[in-house]
Protein backbone atom coordinates (compact mmCIF):
# COMPACT_ATOMS: atom_id res chain seq x y z
CA UNK A 1 0.00 0.00 0.00
CA UNK A 2 2.55 2.29 0.94
CA UNK A 3 4.52 1.64 -2.34
CA UNK A 4 1.96 2.26 -4.10
CA UNK A 5 0.64 5.78 -2.28
CA UNK A 6 4.89 6.24 -3.43
CA UNK A 7 3.88 5.79 -6.86
CA UNK A 8 0.80 8.24 -7.22
CA UNK A 9 2.53 11.22 -4.98
CA UNK A 10 5.39 10.77 -7.30
CA UNK A 11 3.59 10.87 -10.43
CA UNK A 12 1.42 13.61 -8.98
CA UNK A 13 4.13 15.54 -8.58
CA UNK A 14 5.31 14.77 -11.64
CA UNK A 15 2.56 15.62 -13.24
CA UNK A 16 2.06 19.34 -11.30
CA UNK A 17 5.66 20.11 -12.29
CA UNK A 18 5.06 19.59 -16.23
CA UNK A 19 1.58 22.04 -15.73
CA UNK A 20 4.02 24.16 -13.87
CA UNK A 21 6.10 24.29 -16.46
CA UNK A 22 3.79 24.53 -19.58
CA UNK A 23 2.58 27.78 -17.67
CA UNK A 24 5.50 29.33 -17.53
CA UNK A 25 6.09 28.10 -21.45
CA UNK A 26 2.83 29.83 -22.64
CA UNK A 27 3.43 33.22 -20.30
CA UNK A 28 6.93 33.66 -22.19
CA UNK A 29 5.19 32.88 -25.92
CA UNK A 30 2.93 35.90 -25.33
CA UNK A 31 5.21 38.06 -23.82
CA UNK A 32 8.01 37.22 -27.12
CA UNK A 33 4.56 38.06 -29.32
CA UNK A 34 3.80 41.19 -27.68
CA UNK A 35 7.50 42.19 -28.30
CA UNK A 36 7.63 41.07 -31.46
CA UNK A 37 3.85 43.04 -32.30
CA UNK A 38 5.82 45.69 -30.92
CA UNK A 39 8.68 45.41 -32.80
CA UNK A 40 6.78 45.65 -35.60
CA UNK A 41 4.27 48.61 -35.19
CA UNK A 42 8.05 50.47 -34.47
CA UNK A 43 9.71 49.35 -37.79
CA UNK A 44 6.53 50.64 -39.51
CA UNK A 45 6.47 53.96 -37.82
CA UNK A 46 10.13 54.04 -38.91
CA UNK A 47 9.70 53.13 -42.47
CA UNK A 48 6.54 55.99 -42.32
CA UNK A 49 8.74 58.50 -40.98
CA UNK A 50 11.84 57.55 -43.50
CA UNK A 51 9.37 57.81 -46.22
CA UNK A 52 8.10 61.63 -45.32
CA UNK A 53 11.70 62.75 -45.18
CA UNK A 54 12.73 61.05 -48.53
CA UNK A 55 9.39 63.10 -49.57
CA UNK A 56 10.15 66.50 -48.10
CA UNK A 57 14.01 66.23 -49.32
CA UNK A 58 12.79 65.26 -52.95
CA UNK A 59 10.97 68.18 -52.74
CA UNK A 60 13.39 70.60 -50.91
CA UNK A 61 15.62 69.66 -53.96
CA UNK A 62 13.17 70.06 -56.91
CA UNK A 63 12.34 73.68 -55.96
CA UNK A 64 16.70 74.46 -55.32
CA UNK A 65 16.71 73.30 -58.34
CA UNK A 66 13.86 74.95 -60.26
CA UNK A 67 15.21 78.42 -58.43
CA UNK A 68 18.61 77.46 -60.07
CA UNK A 69 17.11 78.14 -63.56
Amino acid sequence: MALLLKMFGSLLALVLVVVALLRYLIGLVGFLLVLVKFAIVIAFIVLMVLIVVAMLRARSRARAESEDF
